[in-house]
């Protein structure tokens, strides 16, 4: 499977990046890192700075179509900035309309409420986001991690680090069960 990883030139949960890629990788998929601006983007552990990471390709001059499924790593400033972003959130919104598992973990549902695509969806992320999801019209969950088929695609959500097993675990199991 061909994975696209979003996140903005900065602000990006380093572990929410790292984790989910390798296990990717190592499942034997290509994950692909995706942002708003070519170049690098600058990780985050907290607050922070780590490490940087090339950007494979930009959004806007890439879509849905040349992916499997997309994955939305957390951190606060990272979700924050891409929901601002008109082109990522379009991006985001295509993996929904063509139907392509989607997955995020911790502030990433900051986008998926930009994108118009929580109606009717149940999901967890960090608490902070459980106001903004309902208002959304979307179910929160208190959960380790979120599976939801109650829609064109299937979306996993998860809250926080501490979920990055389970989340990595079910995200690969889903989006294989979904390109099969």
């Amino acid at each position: 499977m061909r994975i696209a990883f979003l996140t903005a030139p900065e602000g990006v949960e380093q572990v929410e990046l790292t984790d989910p890629w390798k296990a990717a990788a190592d499942a034997g998929h290509e994950p692909v890192l995706v942002s708003t601006k070519s170049g690098e983007i600058q990780a985050f552990n907290h607050l922070d700075k780590a490490d940087t990471f090339p950007v494979d390709e930009v959004v806007g001059e890439t879509s849905a179509d040349s992916f499997d499924g997309l994955v939305l790593p957390g951190g606060v400033a990272s979700p924050d900035f891409l929901r601002t972003d008109d082109e990522a959130v379009a991006f985001v919104r295509d993996f929904f309309e063509r139907g392509r598992p989607v997955a995020a973990i911790c502030h990433a549902p900051w986008t998926l409420v930009e994108a118009g695509v929580v109606r009717g969806r149940v999901l967890t992320s960090w608490p902070s986001l459980r106001t903004d999801i309902r208002n959304a019209g979307g179910t929160w969950v208190d959960e380790q991690v979120k599976v939801c088929d109650h829609g064109t695609n299937k979306l996993v959500t998860s809250r926080k680090p501490d979920d990055l097993k389970a989340f990595c675990e079910t995200f690969l199991e889903v989006f294989a069960e979904e390109t099969a």
